[in-house]
């Protein structure tokens, strides 16, 4: 039985998007359970790497048979989706879901700007914007396209943003990698914050009591005095 067939059943009946570790761990529990069948045990062993090129050999099938559906990738989960074409009589069928709102323009430029240059710092956003960010950056984390995803080992510790498995879902794409191309967002130079002062590499934080004796000015060192000369005797 040919791999891709058996990806084909499981995407077909699956009730969300599943992604290759998801569907790799139905590989292996299909084979461990109890009676499991010869052709079931034959793929226990099968990677995630070798999923792959079967889901997008699979999908290059699907695109050239031009049906009303193909297999796509999104975020890196896989799922059948129809075409777009066919969307008036979708809408018939099923009705139309009440969607959030459309991002704005200034959401959309900051949510580039993010993309691109993950992880990021709020004020370097606004270095690169121009303007200030905070009501921005608040809708967007709440529509949770991006996330706080750690701090930046500079003075303060600001926090860090990156986009969200949904920020892919949302603009369809399969990995970052999809982006346009936007060199030119890319190159625009942000003047990074001073790392805090540390006493060696990988050290703490010196002690503002050391930072003072270390700033304060060496004393002039004194010059013993020389034993009095005897008077001259007139």
């Amino acid at each position: 039985m040919e791999l891709k067939y058996i990806l084909e059943s499981l995407l077909f009946s699956a009730q969300k998007p599943m992604s290759v570790k998801e569907l790799r761990d139905i590989f292996a529990n299909a084979a461990s359970e109890e009676n499991a069948a010869e052709e079931a045990k034959a793929f226990k062993k099968i990677k995630e790497d070798d999923l792959v090129p079967a889901l997008e050999q699979l999908a290059a099938e699907h695109e050239a048979a031009a049906r009303s559906y193909r297999l796509a990738c999104v975020a890196g989960a896989w799922q059948f989706v129809t075409q777009p074409e066919f969307s008036p009589w979708l809408r018939a069928l099923v009705g139309v879901k009440n969607r959030p709102s459309r991002l704005s323009q200034a959401a959309l430029e900051t949510l580039a700007i993010i993309a691109y240059r993950q992880p990021v710092t709020r004020a370097e956003v606004e270095q690169v914007r121009g303007v200030n960010v905070d009501g921005t950056m608040q809708t967007i984390l709440e529509r949770g396209l991006v996330e706080q995803s750690g701090r930046a080992e500079v003075v303060g510790r600001p926090a860090l943003y990156s986009t969200t498995p949904l920020f892919l879902e949302y603009f369809g794409l399969r990995g970052l990698e999809d982006l346009p191309a936007a060199d030119e967002l890319r190159r625009i130079p942000i003047e990074k914050p001073v790392a805090p002062v540390t006493a060696d590499a990988g050290l703490a934080t010196v002690p503002p009591e050391q930072l003072r004796l270390d700033e304060a000015p060496a004393k002039p060192e004194e010059t013993p005095a020389s034993p009095s000369e005897p008077a001259e005797a007139s």
